[in-house]
């Protein structure tokens, strides 16, 4: 059974080195110091915030009442496929045989 020392050796971390004026700097240290964090706990926590933010952002699609009801609609009732998609999914079938049927 692993110990927590051999357990921990498993964990990669990375470094990463910021450049920031003094100013800044001591800002940071004094909000992390208010919170009861260490400086690279406070920035840790902040820029996965930040990350968060920026991906849940960047994957959602926002639509208003009207686009998401035609959205709906086509889930519900999809169109019947043209020649192209026709042309496509038998390609597809060529493709990969009978496993992607």
């Amino acid at each position: 059974m692993p110990t927590k020392a051999t357990a921990r050796k498993d964990v990669r971390e990375s470094r990463v080195a910021a450049r920031m004026p003094q100013e800044v700097l001591d800002k940071i240290t004094e909000a992390a110091g208010l919170l009861g964090y260490t400086l690279n706990q406070f920035l840790v926590s902040a820029a996965l915030d930040k990350a968060n933010t920026v991906l849940e952002r960047e994957r959602i699609i926002n639509l208003n009442f009207d686009s998401a009801r035609v959205v709906l609609d086509l889930i519900a009732n999809p169109p019947e496929p043209n020649q192209a998609l026709k042309r496509a999914m038998q390609r597809r079938r060529e493709l990969l045989g009978h496993q992607g049927s």
